[in-house]
């Protein structure tokens, strides 16, 4: 694919309509952003998604884009369901529903200063994470799991884990409505068996954080956010059962393209028509990942209440929960007229505006909280929604990996990157520190020019600074 890269501002790129392409790429992120090392294929994967069937407006990227499979990494796309629009797999990713839930204490950081040594003894055996190690909860048979699917942290909450607030506080409620259950294969059930309430590896975490800057005092208001307080923050999503839905469905798509006339320029966007049955299976075991994933992530964090609670005599309230990768039926404005469109955020979070109806009441008048962690060295952010978000509300929900993970393994040192987190005042307690430097601060983008350029391309605008204490790591 022909990628003819244009700068309309300082802000952000387009990518010129040629071959294929239905739509233009847009690309949110100033010339230091942008993945152009040799090698690197997410503007490609920019110009291959706006050729899906269906496409509107443009295939978009925030400016944390990376490379990805099929889709890149912080690439956002919508297609219209009623002009033969289709859904990829692609542009979910493997990890559905991986997401960000965010918690908030009554607790000031030179308070937790003086525990935390015990807080994190207490939280490191607790708290599952590393490849298929361990879990927090496990379902007494299938009728159980299917439950779960269905009813996602709804479900744990009528069990007794957590409050029914928390599912106020939640995307969705806590739980995807459609989620069916009957499309989500043995192999995935079994994956997904044994590890509900766990972090799994890679970049997923568990941070104690403390609030270094507020940037708008009124929306910081509004999320009970003030400055030093002490937050937690859980990133994770839907483990072996969500990568084993996406495989499946993936393989299926992949055999009924041609026999439904779709040609697409990289096999790994793989699509169906979303009203056709093999869109309708994969977005019914889609909304069941979704929910375990949101089960998960409420585990985790009941979890880390109780330390807290033991530790410190505090609990800890949720925020906010939203995910960043998933394919949503969203009606939205196209050309002046309301259209059923098929969003995927892949590596992008949804940013509602000030006002939603699918807001708490008591957010909607500061927009829907977006969290873009950074790294454990460095920092992590609270963004808001805006109005007038032309990329289908959506903002950016990371730093955006510049390394591979194979380069980070070789380029950084071990004891470099211990003694790195501890001039930072960091106590991180990863399941091994040979995978730990492959989530080094220089793995990564500038997460504070990340979010700069979000606020500056009017996807979400700057609240909060938080900074790490205390680090579980996957």
């Amino acid at each position: 694919m022909d990628v003819r890269l244009v700068e309309e501002t300082p802000w952000r790129y387009r990518i010129e309509r040629s071959g294929v392409m239905r739509v233009p790429g847009v690309i949110f992120a100033p010339h230091g952003l942008l993945p152009l090392d040799e090698g690197d294929r997410a503007l490609e994967q920019v110009a291959n998604v706006a050729s899906l069937p269906g496409i509107v407006r443009a295939s978009y990227a925030m400016p944390d884009i990376h490379w990805g499979y099929g889709f890149p990494i912080g690439g956002v796309a919508a297609t219209e369901v009623g002009a033969g629009g289709v859904v990829s797999p692609g542009g979910v990713g493997f990890d559905i529903s991986c997401g960000v839930r965010l918690l908030t204490s009554e607790l000031g950081r030179d308070t937790v200063r003086e525990v935390l040594p015990a807080l994190m003894d207490r939280l490191d055996p607790l708290i599952p994470r590393g490849l298929g190690r361990g879990c927090l909860w496990r379902p007494a048979g299938r009728r159980q799991m299917a439950d779960l699917l269905r009813g996602g942290a709804r479900y744990l909450v009528d069990m007794g884990h957590g409050v029914p607030r928390d599912l106020d506080r939640c995307e969705d409620g806590g739980a995807v409505d459609d989620a069916d259950v009957t499309h989500v294969g043995d192999r995935a059930l079994e994956r997904g068996a044994g590890q509900v309430g766990s972090l799994g590896s890679a970049n997923h975490f568990l941070e104690i954080q403390a609030v270094d800057r507020i940037y708008d005092e009124a929306c910081a208001r509004a999320f009970g956010l003030r400055t030093d307080q002490v937050c937690v923050m859980i990133h994770c999503g839907s483990r072996g059962l969500g990568h084993q839905i996406c495989t499946d469905h993936v393989r299926r798509m992949e055999a009924v393209m041609h026999r439904r006339g779709i040609s697409v320029p990289d096999r790994q966007l793989a699509c169906a028509p979303v009203d056709s049955p093999e869109a309708r299976d994969y977005l019914g075991a889609m909304a069941a990942a979704a929910n375990y994933a949101r089960a998960n992530r409420h585990l985790l964090a009941d979890a880390a209440r109780a330390a807290f609670r033991e530790n410190t005599g505090y609990g800890l309230d949720l925020l906010y929960d939203v995910s960043h990768n998933l394919a949503k039926l969203e009606r939205q404005e196209v050309d002046g007229e309301r259209r059923l469109l098929c969003v995927h955020r892949k590596g992008a979070t949804r940013a509602l505006p000030p006002g939603h109806p699918d807001l708490p009441a008591d957010l909607a008048g500061a927009g829907q909280p977006v969290f873009v962690p950074g790294t454990m060295g460095t920092a992590s952010y609270v963004l808001a929604g805006l109005p007038g978000n032309e990329a289908f509300y959506s903002s950016c929900h990371g730093a955006g990996r510049v390394w591979s993970r194979h380069r980070a393994q070789r380029e950084i040192d071990i004891r470099h990157l211990r003694a790195e987190l501890v001039a930072a005042g960091v106590s991180a307690r990863p399941t091994s520190w040979r995978s730990a430097t492959e989530e080094a601060p220089e793995a990564y983008k500038d997460v504070d020019a990340v979010v700069t350029a979000s606020e500056r391309n009017g996807l979400s605008r700057i609240v909060a600074r938080l900074v790490p204490l205390g680090v579980l790591k996957g």
